[in-house]
């Protein structure tokens, strides 16, 4: 069992327009809503490939049986922990060129018992699990230290832990040393305080990370795929002529696509390789975080994965 705990669940609406053009009316051309947030787009993925995986991430009383259905047909098992207050909405504007333009809701305030209700819960979770991942931002409520707090109970339990956040919450996890970090360029430009735009560049970081205690630091860089290390070596994946439609979630379908591959027990390479095929995937599709296994399988063959050191 793999547990995800992605927190701040979200509805996606990806909504097609004309060229975007700031301060005037746009006319939706299509629009699609799913059930959405990055911790739910990691476990959905993580079911398509064939493990079995649990969610723990807050729900409101409207979008409940939404979002239930939803996962439940996607094979993950959600523990839903209820609020008063609404659920935030994260809206993509997507133009004709495919430039996506993306308005991430606030969401909600959680007052001290649901903030106990989800760390509680994914504590529970965590004992029958291989592994953790702690994917997204943080709902108003909990502190910046929650990651780093539930990474050092996994290794207590003897549990790997993959982690994917962003500022200040991912700076304090860094100091529980979870097992697999994944900044993309922006995230890791942040954390390291300089630019991290170019394979080389991600090369240096995941150098610094791992010299820092993590094991399997990756840098996600779009459509330049990924660079990861462990004590062995840095491999960069990518995969090229891939046509695109929605590249929204397509690093949290790359962190499933990497946990698959650590609870299957492969190497770095192939890890790297499963992770940027699922990203690949996402881009393929149109919904929002999510791939079909077979689409992945038929995309492992073109996934260029090189020894970098």
């Amino acid at each position: 069992m793999i547990t995800v705990a992605g927190f701040n669940t979200a509805i996606d609406r990806l909504v097609r327009i004309g060229e975007l053009q700031p301060g005037e009316i746009h006319r939706a051309i299509d629009e699609q809503v799913y059930p959405g947030g990055k911790g739910l787009h990691v476990a959905q993925t993580v079911a398509a490939l064939g493990e079995r995986v649990q969610l723990v991430g807050i729900i409101d009383a409207a979008h409940r049986n939404l979002v239930g259905r939803h996962l439940s047909h996607r094979g993950v098992l959600f523990h839903g922990i209820e609020i008063d207050d609404s659920i935030r909405t994260c809206t993509a504007l997507q133009e004709p060129s495919g430039r996506i333009t993306e308005v991430l809701g606030q969401g909600p305030q959680l007052n001290p018992a649901q903030c106990a209700a989800l760390l509680s819960t994914v504590q529970r979770c965590i004992e029958d699990s291989e592994l953790l991942i702690l994917s997204g931002s943080l709902p108003r409520g909990l502190p910046a230290e929650t990651y780093a707090q539930l990474a050092a109970q996994a290794h207590d339990a003897g549990k790997r832990c993959l982690v994917d956040a962003s500022g200040e919450v991912l700076r304090l996890a860094l100091q529980a040393r979870p097992t697999l970090v994944k900044p993309n360029r922006e995230e890791a430009g942040e954390l390291l305080g300089r630019a991290v735009d170019d394979v080389d560049a991600a090369v240096a970081a995941v150098r610094e990370l791992r010299a820092g205690g993590i094991a399997m630091p990756v840098v996600s860089l779009g459509a330049l795929g990924a660079v990861a290390a462990d004590a062995e070596a840095i491999w960069h994946a990518a995969i090229d002529a891939v046509p695109t439609r929605n590249t929204v979630g397509s690093g949290d379908c790359l962190l499933a696509g990497m946990a698959v591959g650590t609870v299957r027990g492969m190497d770095l390479q192939q890890t790297l390789r499963w992770g940027v095929a699922c990203g690949a995937a996402n881009a393929q599709g149109e919904e929002t975080g999510f791939v079909e296994r077979q689409a992945v399988e038929a995309l492992l063959s073109r996934v260029r994965v090189q020894r970098l050191d």
